[in-house]
């Protein structure tokens, strides 16, 4: 399963995608586990924790959003993880 980052969720992450080799019809939920438990370097000065911003984050499932975290996913799947953002 491939995940994207974006805004503040890649500089936390320190990438901007990663591949999360997880079961077919496990949740997001699991995958937000999955991404918590990557030991991961402190993010840059202003940022916060990765935990913080994906508890505010929106998510696309392969580019439709999904609110509910106990979607199954399929491990061909592609998540975006979009936080909390301002501007036009």
């Amino acid at each position: 399963m491939n995940v994207r980052y974006f805004a503040a969720a890649r500089a936390a992450a320190g990438v901007d995608e990663e591949l999360f080799d997880l079961s077919d019809g496990d949740t997001l939920a699991t995958l937000l586990d999955a991404i918590l438990a990557v030991e991961r370097p402190e993010p840059p000065a202003g940022t916060p924790p990765l935990a913080r911003i994906l508890s505010r984050s929106s998510f696309l499932l392969n580019e439709v959003a999904v609110r509910n975290r106990a979607t199954a996913l399929k491990p061909a799947d592609v998540v975006d993880v979009l936080p909390p953002f301002a501007g036009g």
